[in-house]
């Protein structure tokens, strides 16, 4: 992965947002939620680099703990969803017949809206929340990773080495998880990685159309949303979550591409 320039940068971007991130208590400047009377919508100084908003609060402190909850609900809802949609894909692909049908038409039917559209009803029924954003975009996930590990499963189920399982009176669920899953983790692994750059923008989405992180919490597709009316008088107000956003994505993408080139070397 190092030895690939790109995934080597993706990989510096990731680990110095994630590490800045996780010290936000310590290297936050302010309080994130901290308003400063007669410093609504400073430009940027020595006291407040990033200027602060209209409410007078720290952009930067709020950019840092922003990092934050966009890398939680990401990595949360990639989790969620991988684990619950390898599940699905093995148990279809392994058993077949109307399990898998009934289930290959319910991810049908999922992927026959947009993730954003269909992440917006499921927000919209839960109530705005981080939580709520966490687990929609799961759920928009979940059949990209169910059709991805049943693929695997229907090409490995008919091997030998499965067939000698069966012939040794192994059960089941020790062939599903103990024969066949290890074999099928790799398009997997490659999905997920691919997966959290999504992730972490389309909970940024959701938070711009005020369906994500709720005010006062910080949110980078929230401040997004609200520098929007003050792009005159304040532009340095969207640079900067708009700068993060675009380095983490760029970053997270980056590590794809090097997990691909690794997991699936050209000839």
């Amino acid at each position: 992965m190092l030895s690939r320039p790109r995934a080597a940068v993706g990989i510096g971007l990731s680990t110095l947002l994630v590490g800045l991130a996780l010290l936000a208590p310590i290297v936050a400047p302010h309080d994130p939620l901290a308003q400063a009377r007669g410093d609504e919508l400073a430009s940027p100084s020595l006291r407040f680099p990033f200027g602060t908003d209209e409410l007078g609060r720290d952009i930067l402190s709020r950019v840092l703990f922003g990092a934050r909850i966009s890398l939680m609900v990401a990595l949360l809802s990639v989790l969620i969803a991988s684990v619950v949609g390898v599940l699905i894909g093995l148990v279809g692909g392994y058993f077949g017949g109307r399990w898998d049908a009934v289930i290959m038409r319910l991810t049908d039917t999922i992927l026959a809206f947009p993730a954003i559209l269909l992440a917006m009803a499921i927000v919209s029924l839960l109530g705005p929340s981080s939580l709520s954003a966490m687990l929609a975009v799961a759920i928009v996930s979940i059949p990209t990773y169910a059709r991805l590990s049943r693929s695997s499963v229907l090409a490995e189920r008919e091997r030998e080495y499965v067939e000698a399982s069966r012939a040794m009176g192994a059960a089941d669920r020790r062939i599903i998880f103990r024969t066949i899953l290890p074999n099928t983790l790799t398009p997997v692994v490659i999905q997920i990685t691919i997966s959290m750059g999504y992730a972490v923008l389309l909970e940024a989405g959701l938070s711009f159309l005020g369906l994500g992180t709720q005010p006062p919490a910080p949110s980078w597709g929230a401040m997004l949303f609200s520098s929007s009316s003050y792009l005159h008088q304040a532009p340095w107000y969207g640079l900067y979550p708009g700068v993060f956003l675009t380095v983490l994505i760029l970053g997270l993408n980056f590590i794809s591409e090097g997990v691909q080139e690794v997991y699936s070397p050209r000839a």
